[in-house]
């Protein structure tokens, strides 16, 4: 058997149907091209969580506002539209999700390892000295997400 040293597409596409399934449920996620000149950028909100330790790398979940309303409504059980969802529920739904997500990609990973706290914030989030390994573009309820996976520039130890 041997050691990964980076999730590949498919492990951390396999992670984030599982976890958007279990507190989802409904409608599955599904891929999407993004666009050719890759200027596309859906977020209104991103939430990061990092892994340092035997392993570095940060996870994060981008979407945009009203698909950000949709999760924190299906994950808080609130009437779907109904505007009820403050920008406190939103952020800590959008963290419920990208923590459990980082942590089923850390425990694909060696270890030990250590999981952050989610960060969530109304703008993009950029982690310096970070290469992405993994994209995913997908769909939900016809609204777009992205999901991405970065590791540091050298490939070992923490971003300079």
């Amino acid at each position: 058997m041997s050691i990964m040293t980076e999730p590949s597409s498919f492990d951390v596409l396999a992670v984030v149907e599982e976890v958007w399934t279990t507190f989802l449920g409904g409608e599955p996620l599904v891929p999407v091209v993004p666009e050719a000149d890759g200027t596309e950028r859906v977020t209104s909100w991103d939430a990061a969580v990092t892994v340092s330790g035997a392993w570095y790398g940060v996870i994060a979940v981008s979407v945009a506002d009203e698909l950000a309303v949709s999760v924190t409504e299906a994950m808080l059980g609130l009437d779907a539209g109904g505007g009820a969802a403050a920008a406190e529920d939103v952020v800590d739904a959008l963290g419920e999700l990208v923590n459990v997500i980082g942590g089923n990609i850390k425990s694909l990973m060696p270890g030990p390892s250590k999981l952050s706290l989610p960060l969530v914030a109304r703008a993009p989030i950029r982690s310096g000295g970070v290469v992405e390994i993994c994209r995913l573009d997908l769909a939900w309820a016809q609204q777009r997400l992205v999901v991405t996976v970065g590791v540091p520039e050298s490939g070992t130890g923490e971003p300079s």
